[in-house]
């Protein structure tokens, strides 16, 4: 089960949002928060939901969000056809990817902001950062390939969002959007970035955490995959030959 923290009332959103104006005086014009600081994933984790949420000191602009998971090196694999098999011949890695990416917005990005702006704050996933760790003998359209079809697996994967989700208004300045997490979401920490814009520039920013965490047998089985992968590799292997033999015991007496 998913460790879960329900979404408050309008009014005490209300009340929160204007306690964290309160608190930071409203700096930049923006404060921020999330419905939930950890997701727990146990064996019967299936996904869950997170809601971000917070208040600006006037009506006037536009919210971007963005939820990006643990960075990690990501390799893509070209098949081929050779002897009349399929197998997987070319492999582009690329540096420091996140995990997961998510964004929401009050409109289309690109009534908000220029692409350039987008690019300089990484605003959707066509203006993520492709660093090839080893590209040697790879042209750069080829290279732009496999950058594609990284997204492209990545988002079939429900682990980065094809289209903006929506950010609400649920009063006159506060606002809120639900980011949702598949049951394959990696663990780790998770940053969310709050954006204001007014006149296409950003204005005010605010940055949190959130922790997904395995727990229970499956952190303990997670670690131990890793700890002790030899050993682990070994388990397994045991394992299914163990449920191999006791098929076959139950299939012949039947």
């Amino acid at each position: 089960m998913m460790h879960r923290v329900r979404f408050p009332s309008l009014w005490l959103v209300a009340v929160v949002a204007l306690g964290l104006v309160s608190q930071k005086a409203l700096a930049n014009g923006l404060a921020a928060d999330v419905s939930d600081r950890l997701i727990a994933i146990t064996t019967a984790f299936v996904g869950g939901d997170v809601v971000v949420f917070g208040a600006i000191d006037d009506a006037e602009g536009d919210i971007v969000i963005t939820m990006q998971g643990p960075r990690q090196e990501q390799n893509v694999r070209r098949k081929a056809r050779i002897a009349g098999i399929w197998v997987n011949r070319d492999r582009i890695a690329f540096a420091d990817i996140p995990s997961f990416f998510a964004i929401a917005a009050t409109r289309s990005l690109a009534e908000i902001a220029t692409p350039s702006v987008r690019s300089q704050f990484g605003l959707g996933v066509d203006h993520l950062t492709m660093i090839p760790v080893d590209a040697e003998g790879y042209t750069a359209e080829e290279v732009d390939a496999f950058a594609e079809a990284l997204i492209r697996n990545k988002q079939k994967a429900g682990l980065f969002t094809k289209d903006p989700l929506s950010v609400t208004f649920p009063g006159p300045k506060l606002f809120r959007t639900t980011f949702s997490f598949p049951a394959n979401v990696p663990p780790g920490t998770y940053q969310i970035e709050v954006f204001r814009f007014v006149d296409g520039q950003v204005t005010g920013a605010q940055r949190s955490n959130l922790q997904i965490s395995k727990v229970g047998l499956e952190a303990e089985v997670f670690d131990f995959a890793n700890q002790r992968s030899a050993l682990y590799g070994i388990a397994a292997i045991l394992i299914a030959v163990a449920a191999g033999w006791f098929a076959g015991v139950v299939f012949r007496r039947a």
